[in-house]
């Protein structure tokens, strides 16, 4: 989105990994909020930046070699990410005259779901302060109460979520990492509580069978989720690690994010890039927990 005077922009900028269905969305909000409205392709130069890093000769003075960089999968999804939001809605804000948002959520914000200089960047997140499932409820209310009609289509809030970045993120195929109806509740319980929940306190929930009632969710959505204890657990430390290490990295690094809780990051929850500790009595029951689970 670019907001300018007078002026509000969404651009469609498909990619060989996006799907006619997320393109059809995008032009039909436009249309339904009478806005301007852009197709931008970024295949040719995402593939021309690819070609770039690695037929370009690099010279080592310390080795005395040449040698060519190669291009994992991982790092060509990341170039199309700076290269939709550094690039192109970057150049148009400014030709604009304007600024443009950036769109992450809380629940993304949390684990830095979000690549550094492209769709973390903007000049304002305005629902970075929101969960992912109050996103949702938000359109749901700009239908009923704002709009009073259908300006959101329903397949925006029936679709999974994707990046559509690779031919595993493709709509119908895959789509994103987390699972929303439980991690919102999962990363809720890391910042908002009163008494901020620990990894220790959760691995004890879910040994008693009382998470899904401390965090507020479906316990079918953990039971179908994670069949066995190793799972739940591995997933608990991959994105606990990844809350306290890189992620704070790029909320440093955020737009400013309008809080309306009352602890958003920034200014509400100021923090430091620490090692992620694990104490003795999440150690004890995870140990115990994958006994009993062989």
């Amino acid at each position: 989105d670019i907001l300018g005077p007078d002026n509000v922009l969404l651009v469609n900028m498909p990619s060989r990994y996006n799907s006619p269905m997320t393109q059809n969305i995008a032009e039909q909000t436009a249309q339904a909020l009478g806005a301007n409205y852009a197709v931008i392709p970024i295949t040719a130069s995402c593939q021309n930046t690819k070609e770039q890093l690695t037929q370009t000769k690099i010279h080592s003075y310390n080795q005395h070699t040449d040698f060519h960089l190669e291009i994992s999968p991982l790092i060509y999804e990341n170039i199309q990410s700076r290269d939709r939001g550094s690039r192109v809605v970057a150049g148009l804000a400014a030709a604009f005259g304007g600024a443009f948002s950036c769109n992450s959520n809380k629940t993304e914000l949390t684990v830095g779901y979000a690549t550094f200089y492209g769709d973390i960047c903007g000049a304002l997140a305005p629902i970075g302060d929101l969960w992912k499932h109050h996103v949702y409820e938000l359109g749901r209310y700009l239908n009923e109460k704002v709009f009073q009609r259908q300006v959101l289509p329903e397949a925006i809030f029936t679709i999974r979520p994707s990046a559509e970045l690779s031919s595993d993120q493709t709509v119908g195929t895959g789509g994103d990492p987390l699972i929303y109806p439980y991690h919102d509740k999962l990363f809720r319980s890391f910042l908002e509580q009163w008494r901020k929940a620990s990894p220790a306190e959760i691995l004890r929930w879910y040994s008693e069978g009382t998470l899904a009632e401390q965090l507020g969710c479906d316990a079918e959505i953990i039971s179908e989720a994670f069949p066995d204890a190793r799972s739940f657990i591995a997933d608990l430390e991959h994105w606990w690690k990844l809350m306290n290490t890189l992620a704070v990295a790029k909320r440093i690094q955020a737009p400013p994010i309008l809080s309306i809780t009352r602890r958003a990051y920034g200014y509400d929850h100021r923090e430091s890039q620490l090692t992620p500790y694990f104490p003795r009595e999440y150690r004890r029951l995870k140990a115990q927990l994958l006994n009993e689970n062989e």
